[in-house]
């Protein structure tokens, strides 16, 4: 049985033939290539855009509706044809691609940014 990356969330630790590895190294594969280089399109947009492209990602903001409803601060990323989810940790950045600005993630959620 896999172990958790405490940092990344991501799956490590199989034995040699373990049943189970390519789900969760599928899940691993998908969430680095999510977070790694983390550029996103937008952080105020409440509703989930209507026809994303594969990759997209977003910071989901408070009150957000539709698939990103109670995902507050989460980063959402189209990934075949779906929403998917990642929880961030302190201490991430994201370019924020519609202000032009770096943000961190703080205990207390995103920063305002610092326009580059």
């Amino acid at each position: 049985m896999p172990l958790t990356d405490p940092n990344l969330g991501l799956a490590y630790g199989w034995t040699l033939g373990e049943s189970g590895w390519h789900t969760e190294m599928n899940a691993n594969l998908k969430r680095l290539g999510a977070i790694v280089g983390l550029s996103v399109k937008d952080r105020d947009l409440t509703t989930p855009p209507a026809s994303p492209a594969e990759g997209d990602r977003y910071i989901v903001p408070a009150g957000a509706t539709g698939a990103w409803a109670g995902k507050t601060s989460q980063i959402a990323v189209r990934i075949a044809g779906t929403w998917e989810f990642h929880d961030p940790k302190v201490g991430w950045l994201a370019y924020i691609e519609d202000e032009a600005k770096l943000a961190v993630f703080q205990p207390t959620g995103w920063s305002a940014g610092i326009a580059i």
